[in-house]
């Protein structure tokens, strides 16, 4: 399942949490691990660059946070980062260098990369987000299948099947995947690098790189 590993979805110079992933060859085996890694970078973090604000949140200094905000830990908000207008960051959470977590977003055990925008209205949980990716208007990640079996991520391309072991597992998006407004990304959704979801999609399994989704049975390849 090339489309779905780590080293073909995301540049991981552009994440704090680049040693999260390493030894691992999918995204989210990482899920379960995010608490813990915060807890321990979070430590190491220059104060000079990072104010320790509450138990387990470290906050750039240069960050705009929103008195509004809500941000329990664990949690790292990177550098110019900015959290909006009552945003509610659940707990480990980490919010890459010039990210936005827009009004009324709810972020829960993630890894947003640099730059990552969900601006408006998202909820992203159990979920790994690449550089640059956008969540449009009101578009959903969902991490818990109706009849609460494990996950598991299916490429209809290829006609492969990877078992997860996860109850809770939202989706994997690459590098700057953009995903229209009011979308439902199903349970083991993994979108590869630089492809576009239509506004009112409802997507499950794989999106190879470069695709163009309009609907289950329309994926295109870009041009």
């Amino acid at each position: 399942m090339e489309t779905a590993k780590i080293s073909n979805l995301y540049t991981l110079e552009e994440t704090i949490a680049a040693d999260l992933f390493q030894n691992h060859n999918y995204p989210w085996e990482v899920l379960p691990e995010i608490s813990a890694f915060i807890v321990k970078l979070g430590k190491t973090l220059d104060p000079a660059v990072y104010e320790q604000k509450g138990e387990n949140v470290w906050i750039a200094k240069n960050a705009k946070v929103a008195p509004t905000a809500f941000i329990n830990g664990p949690a790292i908000i990177d550098e110019e980062a900015e959290i909006r207008h009552c945003a509610f960051i659940r707990g480990n959470a980490i919010v890459g260098k010039g990210a936005v977590v827009g009004n009324s977003t709810e972020l829960k055990n993630v890894v947003l990369f640099n730059k990552v925008q969900v601006p408006h209205y998202n909820y992203v949980g159990d979920s790994v987000l690449g550089y640059k990716a956008h969540m449009g208007a009101g578009s959903i990640t969902s991490n818990v299948k109706s009849d609460k079996t494990l996950v598991v991520v299916k490429d209809k391309k290829t006609g492969e099947e990877h078992a997860t072991g996860l109850k809770k597992f939202g989706a994997m998006l690459g590098d700057e995947v953009e995903v229209g407004c009011n979308s439902v990304l199903n349970p083991g959704t993994v979108i590869g690098k630089h492809s576009n979801v239509y506004p009112l999609s409802m997507v499950r399994g794989v999106i190879h790189e470069n695709s163009i989704y309009k609907n289950k049975n329309e994926v295109v390849e870009k041009r």
